[in-house]
């Protein structure tokens, strides 16, 4: 079966708190690379937005190997070169208690996807919480794409890396702007 396109993708769900932050974590691999580019893009585009304050991002890697590293060195400079800041991320691992804590999960592939889903089930989560673990490339409007994980490639990679989380995380901010403004209608 092909992945949901952008246009089928269902709807972002509704925070588990109307009157607190929608909460949105950035899932890869190891956190280094892909996941940190996602949060610092998402953070800009939302502060862009006017939305920073209803919007809150973070992001986690579903392996334990790099907790504590600093982004990868070439995903920080591909930021920097497009006037981001990725200087203060320190890698952590996805805690199962956040299952029932985050609004939506964006997994940066279908592996990690999968994981995060298997983590779910593992862990009985809370009910909803499956339609919560969304892939980055379906919920982006990128017609289900995995995004790519560029550790150990070159210069070229991030960047194409870093070109698709800035296309796919504005259309995210603009259904984030449907979901925080209905909630704030509810308040």
């Amino acid at each position: 079966m092909p992945p949901e396109s952008a246009a089928t993708s269902p709807p972002l769900p509704p925070p588990r708190n109307p009157s607190g932050p929608y909460r949105v974590c950035c899932v890869c691999l190891g956190n280094i690379c892909r996941s940190p580019m996602a949060e610092v893009v998402l953070r800009a585009q939302l502060a862009a937005a006017g939305l920073q304050d209803r919007v809150i991002v973070d992001s986690a890697g579903t392996g334990d190997w790099h907790v504590g590293d600093p982004m990868n060195a070439p995903a920080r400079r591909q930021l920097e070169r497009r006037g981001y800041d990725g200087a203060a991320h320190r890698a952590r691992q996805f805690d199962a208690s956040w299952l029932a804590e985050r609004d939506l999960f964006l997994a940066m592939d279908n592996s990690n996807l999968a994981n995060l889903r298997a983590l779910a089930r593992q862990d009985d989560a809370a009910p909803g919480t499956m339609r919560r673990i969304r892939l980055f490339g379906e919920v982006a409007g990128l017609d289900g794409a995995d995004v790519p994980d560029p550790w150990g490639g070159s210069p070229a990679d991030f960047a194409r890396v870093l070109t698709m989380l800035e296309t796919g995380m504005a259309r995210i901010v603009s259904q984030l702007r449907d979901v925080v403004g209905a909630a704030a209608t509810e308040r």
